[in-house]
């Protein structure tokens, strides 16, 4: 096992730990999976509390923007928009976002619903973050029962 495997290993290992010494009702809050419903568009979730609003409001209306044009190169036939540095980099910031946002309680889907992408475009890029991170899919279903996420 390589080393950032088995830190991955020992630090999943110590939450689920964690999970268990903690009481009951904490238990089953962190292992609660994101409800299917958390997918759907802003209309269903507008009863919801209200998010905490983003730090800094500007960088979320330029990042709706270059989705945006993202979207409209794709629909033109340019997959060039983004070179691969800008798209590597782009990634782990999504990536690292999100799993601060989850961490911090936030409860939402990385996706608004189940047309943002494609079925074979989600696979090809969680078959392709796996591998960047040099992780299996076997750890990802050990995580997943270990967490409840």
């Amino acid at each position: 096992m390589s080393p950032r495997k088995a830190a991955t290993a020992k630090a999943v290992t110590a939450k689920a730990a964690a999970n268990k010494s903690a009481p009951k009702s904490a238990a089953k809050l962190a292992a609660k999976p994101v409800a299917k419903s958390a997918a759907k568009p802003a209309a269903k979730s507008a009863a919801a509390p209200a998010a905490k609003p983003a730090a800094n409001g500007t960088t979320s209306a330029e990042a709706t923007a270059l989705a945006a044009k993202i979207e409209r190169d794709l629909r033109d036939g340019r997959s060039d928009t983004l070179t691969p540095q800008a798209f590597q980099a782009l990634m782990a910031a999504l990536c690292k976002s999100y799993g601060t946002q989850l961490e911090a309680g936030a409860q939402f889907l990385p996706l608004a619903n189940m047309t943002s992408a494609s079925p074979t475009e989600v696979m090809t890029t969680t078959s392709a973050l796996l591998k960047a991170a040099n992780l299996a899919v076997f750890e990802l279903g050990m995580w997943q029962s270990w967490t409840g996420r």
